[in-house]
């Protein structure tokens, strides 16, 4: 079996709703950021860089562990795995790891530092207009694909849509909006309603219960 450490956040949310959808077996293990978990040195000895999610797979050919951390790591890693989620070659393959490092380097750091400046007190003036200006950019960039195709790779769901949603799940929370994004809102809507992601969401925020 599979166990997979996480806490209630965008990042954890992804590995469960990958792991619901693929059907595998797994076990969440709780790190209560709210406590520090993450920072003790019995979880730093799997990630040092103490954040969630880590997955420990015992069933990894070789050594017959692997620790992974970063969760889109641990994306690639599931759907190799299993050979779902993500297409074994072609043209598709590369638009999806497109998504993901756009993911990587935009969409998932804009909804981030809007996170944290919402979390703010205090936040300087003007701080957050300015993140939801950078969210609303690559909001923008997301509708755009979008546009053209059903799901964010192409015409099939993949860990790119699962990635790109861990952080859209919480627009709300952040004071964002998807009223201007008319096929991010029909995507968002579509996503949300797969069996698989409405229960990875329930068991993901049973962890800080």
């Amino acid at each position: 079996m599979l166990e997979v450490f996480a806490f209630a956040t965008p990042n954890s949310l992804k590995v469960t709703i990958a792991l619901e959808e693929i059907g595998l077996d797994y076990r969440l293990v709780p790190v209560n950021l709210r406590q520090g978990a993450q920072k003790t040195d019995t979880f730093k000895a799997m990630n040092p860089n103490a954040k969630v999610p880590v997955l420990v797979d015992r069933s990894a050919p070789g050594d017959g562990e692997l620790i992974l951390s970063e969760s889109a790591a641990i994306l690639v890693h599931l759907a190799e795995k299993t050979g779902q989620l993500l297409p074994k070659d072609g043209p598709q393959r590369g638009k999806v790891f497109e998504q993901l490092f756009f993911h990587a380097s935009g969409l998932g750091p804009a909804f981030l530092q809007a996170f944290l400046v919402a979390m703010q007190p205090s936040p300087q003036p003007g701080a957050k207009a300015r993140a939801l200006s950078e969210v609303d950019r690559t909001l923008g960039v997301l509708n755009h694909s979008l546009e053209r195709h059903p799901y964010v790779a192409g015409d099939a769901y993949s860990i790119a849509d699962i990635a790109h949603f861990g952080w859209v799940w919480r627009h709300q929370a952040i004071g964002a909006a998807l009223d201007r994004f008319p096929f991010v809102a029909r995507w968002y809507d579509e996503i949300s309603a797969r069996p698989a992601v409405v229960t990875a969401i329930a068991k993901t925020l049973a962890l800080a219960q």
